[in-house]
């Protein structure tokens, strides 16, 4: 048997982070796996790729990003003839999703896919997406990010030390708390909600009256089972995937903001593809981000139900206008930093 790599859709979600780049340990049931699926695309069993790059994510196993992203590389094996290979480092291995973001900036870890109110923090491009009530459903969102609005502030990553490959979406966020149902402004005053390290979130929910809590994902169960925060805000998704359904009590169906995501990678990986392997990359980024779309619809149908199973109470009927409305006086900064113009073009894509 040759000498395999183990790349084809590999899982990494162990906590240490130094981890070597083409090394990690298989059983020899799932090498047996990889070396036939590669005899499968050649005839033959193949040689060790070329190129093996690390792409970071946060998202469990099971997690919809986490999904695409084998799929994905699998796309990207199979599209370079086994030459460039993809192994995935879940479940936090190299990272908080801010700290792998950085790391592709200075191109220690070669990718990474992130929600854009991350990668806000090193490209303020990006910073739009976080207005809250900025898309009216999950359409709307795609037609934005994939058309010449996306396809424009993608392309401009690059000024900010990024490439970036490809849009997606984790769904619109709801917020749960163990504190009391929430269906209006009023309701949410005072409490703990812990944020994502972005500025934008952090002024909309102290808008709000929340005392925003700003945490990396992979501390929040804690803080939540400890009391250290009431609640938190994510899509369905994420909120089955990082098991908080375990310890919260009120799931409120506020779809207060929609949350992109954007795969990246380092701008010196890509600018050192060929043109042809470049398009391998961006075609099989547009095919994740796809089948990330719908393993989160799928979980956002379902999800409910397995949070209601968990003990949680769900609460439909939120006054999403009564919020909405409090932010107005933030809907004026917001025109005057992105452009008016900018969010009506938004605002009318159809």
């Amino acid at each position: 048997m040759p000498n395999t790599s183990p790349i084809i859709g590999c899982w990494n979600d162990s906590p240490t982070k130094n981890v070597q780049r083409g090394r990690t340990h298989m059983n020899r049931r799932t090498l047996i796996a990889a070396v036939t699926l590669l005899a499968g695309w050649t005839g033959t069993a193949m040689a060790e790729p070329e190129m093996t790059l690390n792409l970071g994510l946060v998202g469990g196993q099971q997690a919809p990003e986490s999904i695409a992203m084998g799929q994905f590389a699998d796309d990207v094996l199979s599209g370079t003839g086994g030459r460039i290979a993809i192994r995935i480092q879940g479940g936090g291995a190299l990272g908080g999703d801010r700290e792998v973001v950085e790391s592709v900036q200075v191109g220690t870890v070669e990718m990474t896919v992130v929600s854009t109110s991350i990668a806000a923090n090193f490209a303020p491009e990006l910073k739009v997406f976080d207005i809250p009530f900025l898309f009216r459903d999950f359409d709307h969102a795609d037609a934005v990010l994939n058309g010449p609005i996306g396809n424009e502030i993608l392309s401009g990553l690059t000024n900010n030390g990024l490439g970036g490959l490809a849009f997606g979406g984790m769904g619109f966020r709801e917020l749960t708390n163990n504190v009391r149902p929430v269906k209006t402004p009023e309701d949410v005053e005072r409490l703990k909600i812990r944020t994502q390290q972005n500025e934008m979130h952090i002024a909309v929910w102290t808008a709000l009256g929340v005392l925003p809590t700003p945490m990396a994902i992979p501390e929040v169960y804690t803080a939540l089972q400890q009391g250290v925060v009431d609640g938190q805000e994510n899509p369905v998704g994420a909120i089955i995937n990082n098991r908080f359904g375990e310890v919260q009590k009120y799931i409120s169906l506020t779809d207060h903001a929609f949350t992109p995501l954007v795969l990246l990678i380092s701008p010196s990986i890509y600018d050192g593809l060929s043109d042809a392997d470049k398009a391998v990359f961006t075609d099989a980024a547009h095919k994740a981000m796809a089948r990330n779309r719908r393993e989160v619809e799928t979980l956002a149908k379902s999800g409910l139900e397995t949070l209601k199973g968990q003990g949680m109470t769900v609460v439909a009927d939120v006054d999403k206008a009564a919020f909405r409305a409090k932010l107005d006086p933030l809907f004026e900064t917001f025109a005057a930093e992105f452009g008016a113009e900018k969010l009506k073009a938004i605002q009318d894509t159809q």
